[in-house]
């Protein structure tokens, strides 16, 4: 029996004819061509998939990691509503790397949430940074230790 996952995949290989995709053109697949996702919740399920080694990214392209040929897809096949529970859970998961670091920031520097959470989009901005990147960055001015969130926000950015 194959997976959800799986079956979604390969349905967009076929349905395309190539052996790899570039990343946008996958998600914008899944999003735009099929309406099966918002285009956030397409890059996360690709995301998700190359997590869970469905897929692999190798010169800016995504290619499965399984024979697509040898998936079945059911007639009228649509993703199932849980699927999308699943997206938004690991959408949530990456919020809250960035609310625990916030969290640690003002507990340890006893400044206020607000005050933080403004340094972190001032430097997000001045120096094109993601959320995550900015927060250890106002970590580090204040002495808090981070080093715990490293693998987290690494993970982030190579996804």
């Amino acid at each position: 029996m194959n997976s959800e996952e799986e079956i979604i995949i390969a349905f967009v290989f076929k349905r395309v004819g190539k052996p790899e995709l570039e990343f946008t053109n996958f998600y914008l697949t899944l999003s735009m061509d099929l309406n099966w996702f918002t285009p956030e919740d397409a890059k996360i399920f690709i995301e998700n998939a190359i997590k869970e080694n469905l897929v692999i990214k190798e010169k800016g392209g995504v290619k499965p990691t399984f024979d697509i040929e040898e998936i079945q897809i059911p007639l009228g096949f649509y993703p199932s509503k849980d699927l999308f529970k699943k997206v938004k859970a690991e959408e949530v998961e990456k919020i809250d790397v960035l609310k625990i670091i916030i969290k640690k920031i003002v507990k340890e520097s006893n400044i206020d949430e607000k005050t933080v959470i403004k340094q972190i989009k001032e430097i997000e901005k001045e120096k094109n940074l993601t959320s995550e990147v900015a927060a250890l960055l106002v970590g580090k001015e204040y002495d808090v230790d981070l080093e715990d969130f490293l693998k987290d926000v690494e993970k982030e950015l190579f996804k």
